[in-house]
């Protein structure tokens, strides 16, 4: 049957489209998210119940001196929050089959989690305490370092998530990797907004 299909000059295995899979919250990787997040916001509660443990039970001996500022962690917050609406949107372009529209909101994203890195690296050396100083430093390095490297993880999610839209690997039905990664950088956008309630607002609430 194949020679014959090479003699007439045809194909002998015809083109056919990639099955689409199971989309969105029907996927396997969308469960398999749905569980590293619940396992990592685990270890967000925990940091954070210390921090309150200490602030609570140490008679107001806790907290530093001089109260966090947001002269920094401020602004940052908002790029975090708009780095979640530009991804939000490149979400919506793989959707709609836009490769422009979403690797737009892929590489926006990027940029503004870039930035916030960099803010947030800024803030750790304005700081007048190191790790070891105290049990609130302690908290606040460990808390933030570890919401910094969630960060890091998120833009090389978005990062290969960028390459393969530039490939032309997603259209409007196979787009399953990128809500899949979209909703892990929310989730680390939604942890901060703990974070800055808990380190930064806090404090100033008494």
């Amino acid at each position: 049957m194949d020679d014959a299909r090479l003699r007439t000059g045809e194909e002998p295995f015809p083109s056919r489209a990639l099955p689409i899979g199971s989309p969105g919250r029907k996927s396997s990787g969308w469960y398999g998210m749905m569980m590293l997040i619940t396992t990592e916001a685990s270890l967000f509660v925990y940091l954070l119940f210390s921090y309150f443990y200490f602030a609570i039970w140490s008679g107001g001996s806790f907290l530093p001196s001089e109260l966090p500022k947001f002269n920094l962690s401020a602004p940052d917050t908002a790029i975090l929050l708009l780095s979640s609406v530009v991804v939000w949107w490149g979400e919506k372009g793989a959707r709609k089959g836009s490769h422009t529209q979403l690797s737009l909101g892929l590489l926006a994203g990027i940029v503004l989690g870039t930035i916030f890195v960099g803010v947030q690296i800024m803030e750790w050396a304005d700081k007048p305490y190191q790790l070891n100083t105290s049990s609130y430093s302690s908290l606040y390095f460990i808390i933030t370092g570890f919401h910094m490297v969630h960060v890091v993880v998120g833009m090389l999610i978005l990062l290969a998530l960028l390459v393969w839209s530039l490939l032309g690997y997603f259209d409007r039905q196979r787009h399953a990797p990128v809500v899949i990664g979209a909703i892990y950088w929310h989730f680390v956008d939604a942890v901060w907004i703990a974070v800055f309630f808990t380190i930064y607002v806090s404090p100033h609430l008494g």
